[in-house]
């Protein structure tokens, strides 16, 4: 089998484009075609879906993704060992959101460090709007965010998804769930960094919650942190109730010091994408390909109820 027909199926579902794969391969889109067409005979199953208006994977093609990721990390490896003069080099400018700090960024770092030890990581640790705005200005090489961005010069994958849950410090609400709405509401609800999509989605339910429970207007209020930390802390000094991934305070969940408050609706699912530009360096390439890696080892060994990586 032609590890190279492989490498062009995993590239071509990251980028999710014939042209933008052919670019990133130096090749031309009609010779990518060929090369998948090539390996769906040999494996005998339809990978990419060609009734579809937009890019989309089979049933077939997500299945045998992870796979093939497999099988192009290691005959990557295969050529680092034999070629270490042909070994990644350079500096990756790396972007990340406090939601990647506080999951699978240390198992990403040190991943990086081994397999690639030339490369040198400079980091960055913002809210997703200025880490859009650093990438689009080319102060960043790869990013980490809530959401893809909308560009046609930028490459945006899906990586994982971080449920939100409503998070109060035990015994700080009247037990039972009689007035569960107005007693949640009658103090701050923490959450993301202004500006985020969940952020403003947060701002809507608790909007209509508000409405629903007949809290006046400007009452019922929405306290904004890019912080995790921050948020944890003013959990802890019973200063409020939060909407964030339960994968933040799982131990504390654990413990018995924070409890999961069974508020309706539920709050939307966090989605974290990485973003780097088509045109990027062979070395961003490789950095986003073990990123994928990265994210996907910690989802397997992490509950999924906290978080599920996304399969190309």
């Amino acid at each position: 089998m032609n590890t190279r027909f492989i490498e062009t199926f995993v590239t071509l579902a990251q980028l999710k484009s014939f042209r933008a794969t052919a670019s990133a391969l130096h090749a031309t889109p009609a010779a990518i075609s060929l090369r998948l067409k090539s390996l769906e005979d040999e494996l005998g199953a339809e990978l990419v879906d060609r009734s579809s208006k937009t890019f989309r994977l089979t049933p077939s093609g997500r299945h045998l993704l992870t796979q093939a990721r497999s099988v192009v990390e290691a005959v990557h490896q295969l050529q680092l060992a034999a070629h270490q003069e042909d070994a990644v080099r350079g500096s990756l400018r790396l972007g990340v959101n406090e939601t990647v700090v506080h999951s699978w960024l240390a198992h990403y770092l040190k991943q990086l460090n081994r397999d690639y030890p030339e490369l040198d990581v400079e980091l960055v640790v913002e809210i997703s709007s200025v880490l859009q705005k650093q990438l689009l200005a080319g102060d960043l090489d790869l990013v980490f965010r809530v959401e893809g961005i909308d560009n046609d010069k930028v490459v945006s994958d899906a990586l994982a998804v971080y449920p939100v849950r409503w998070i109060a410090k035990k015994n700080f609400l009247p037990r039972g769930r009689k007035d569960l709405v107005r007693n949640v509401l009658k103090y701050p609800v923490l959450t993301f960094g202004r500006g985020t999509a969940p952020q403003r989605a947060i701002e809507q339910i608790v909007a209509n919650l508000a409405s629903q429970a007949d809290i006046p207007p400007g009452r019922a209020r929405v306290l904004c942190s890019p912080s995790v930390a921050a948020i944890v802390r003013l959990l802890q000094n019973g200063f409020g109730v939060a909407a964030i991934p339960a994968l933040f305070v799982v131990d504390e969940i654990a413990s018995g010091a924070f409890v999961e408050l069974p508020v309706q609706p539920a709050p939307p699912s966090v989605v974290i994408s990485m973003c780097w530009h088509a045109d990027a360096k062979r070395h961003v390439h490789t950095a986003a390909n073990a990123a994928r890696l990265a994210c996907e080892y910690y989802c397997k060994h992490t509950d999924r109820r906290l978080v599920e990586a996304i399969l190309g």
